[in-house]
């Protein structure tokens, strides 16, 4: 038995030791509150700044704070220069991605350690264009003035942009228009990463794509049937036929039907979605099948990331793969989705065209959730 001056010594560790982790609890929680109303701190929008009266001016969407799509303007800004590496784009149309709305408003609040916080560090709106080169920096060699291109450059829904030769950046095909090859950079190198790199899908194999009617799930059904493929796709009944026109074997309406309790299995399943559980697909997974997560759910905060989290953490106890596909642009992917497009086996699928200065009506649309296929602006 311990005698007094122990008991007393060992009750003197315990509040110290309780006070020390009461202390730590205090300062996370603090520490949390105040990154919390860091990152979710919404600055004033500052006053556009005019280009010199020397330099030469081009219209651009603009945004100088995170917010509703009101907070975007068409303003007069400077006409880039290309550097040595570099081609001048004359734009002729861009495309709409749920990226934009993200950066344009700075959520999920965690995106904004690197896009600014409180106002945005990059100034510029969109991502994907096409339009003819202008002219080339004096060490370029891919590309000449005249060439048709189509590529992935942040500043899209603009006149003009600069681009690096080496970086996302190919030839439009022949047979497709401005519009078309500008509604692909983001969307169709999402799906072909996902069903190739990621998926492994080889030909004869069964995929599901759930979301086949939006930008992504469209070039992923007429990819995956490129790669021969058996494929079906989940959308709304509004949409069934369209999909079906692009190439899906089958269609299911998932206001009728759901695909996890319908006895089917498939050796991979791509995910735009997220509307049953992983453990529900992993019924409909083939024993060594793929799940492939593209996008997150809703929220500034946890949302969008709580399928990513579950997936890491339920992996590696089942034998099927559930895996998070993050797209890098490269131009290799691109010169392969021109050669599918050239051969006609990839036609994008265009929902609604606008104007330049009607890009925040557009973005409305795209973050309703329901185009089908992509939404272009078209500069022309």
């Amino acid at each position: 038995m311990m005698d007094n001056e122990e008991v007393i010594v060992s009750s003197k560790m315990k509040r110290i030791f309780n006070k020390i982790v009461g202390i730590f609890i205090v300062l996370s929680v603090a520490g949390i509150s105040v990154l919390a109303l860091v990152l979710s701190h919404n600055s004033p929008c500052p006053p556009a700044a005019s280009p010199a009266d020397n330099t030469d001016a081009m219209k651009a969407i603009v945004y100088r704070c995170y917010g509703s799509p009101d907070i975007l303007e068409l303003a007069d800004i400077a006409k880039p220069t290309p550097a040595d590496d570099e081609v001048l784009v004359k734009v002729k149309a861009a495309a709409v991605n749920p990226l934009d709305w993200h950066y344009m408003r700075g959520s999920p609040y965690i995106m904004r350690l690197g896009t600014g916080l409180g106002k945005p560090d990059e100034t510029r709106l969109g991502v994907d264009f096409a339009g003819t080169i202008e002219a080339v920096g004096k060490d370029v060699k891919q590309f000449k003035p005249g060439d048709n291109v189509f590529g992935r450059k942040t500043g899209a829904f603009a006149e003009y942009v600069t681009i690096a030769e080496d970086r996302a950046l190919a030839l439009k095909p022949s047979n497709m228009s401005f519009e078309q090859v500008a509604s692909v950079p983001i969307a169709a190198v999402t799906a072909l990463q996902a069903l190739r790199n990621k998926g492994q899908l080889q030909p004869g194999q069964k995929v599901l794509i759930n979301g086949a009617s939006g930008g992504v799930g469209t070039f992923a059904v007429q990819i995956a049937k490129a790669i021969g493929a058996e494929v079906t796709g989940v959308c709304s009944e509004r949409n069934a036929e369209m999909v079906r026109s692009i190439g899906a074997d089958y269609v299911i309406d998932y206001k009728q039907e759901n695909y996890t309790e319908n006895g089917k299995q498939y050796d991979l399943i791509i995910d735009m979605i997220g509307n049953h559980s992983l453990s529900d697909n992993r019924q409909v997974l083939t024993p060594e099948g793929r799940f492939v997560i593209i996008g997150g759910g809703k929220g500034n905060w946890i949302g969008p990331l709580m399928g990513p989290i579950k997936a890491s953490v339920y992996s590696p106890f089942v034998e099927q793969d559930f895996i998070l596909l993050m797209a890098q642009m490269r131009q290799d992917d691109l010169n392969t989705l021109a050669a599918l497009m050239e051969a006609g086996e990839v036609t994008p699928v265009i929902d609604r065209r606008y104007t330049l200065s009607e890009v925040p009506a557009a973005i409305r649309y795209s973050e309703e959730g329901h185009a089908r296929g992509k939404i272009v602006i078209n500069l022309e």
